[in-house]
């Protein structure tokens, strides 16, 4: 399939599907003409980018545990290297949250200082 039915089927856009290609993450291959042929597997592939992304990875990281399988009965990841990416994400939010919440406090005492 061309990149545009890719995108349509996944809801990608071509940007953002040509942009994984480049970071290896979609393969393809190419017609005579140039042209993109994506093969059907590749909208599952789309999908389970998207939701890590969703999940705050980003590219580098989703390149690393791409390939882990994961069960199709409880959508979890069957190895390590994909927990542990879980593992450091859930870190770093935790620790982007207690700054948020220092900030908060220091503005609401600010607030409170001027009222």
């Amino acid at each position: 399939m061309n990149i545009s039915k890719l995108s349509s089927k996944t809801g990608a856009s071509v940007r953002s599907l040509r942009y994984y290609e480049s970071k290896g993450l979609l393969k393809c291959e190419r017609l005579e003409n140039g042209y993109r042929d994506f093969h059907d597997s590749m909208i599952e592939r789309v999908k389970t980018i998207q939701t890590y992304l969703s999940l705050g990875l980003n590219t580098d990281e989703i390149g690393q545990i791409i390939e882990c399988p994961v069960s199709m009965i409880n959508k979890q990841p069957l190895c390590d290297k994909a927990l542990n990416a879980y593992k450091i994400k859930l870190s770093e939010v935790e620790s982007q949250i207690e700054i948020l919440q220092k900030l908060k406090l220091q503005l609401q005492r600010t607030i409170s200082d001027f009222e």
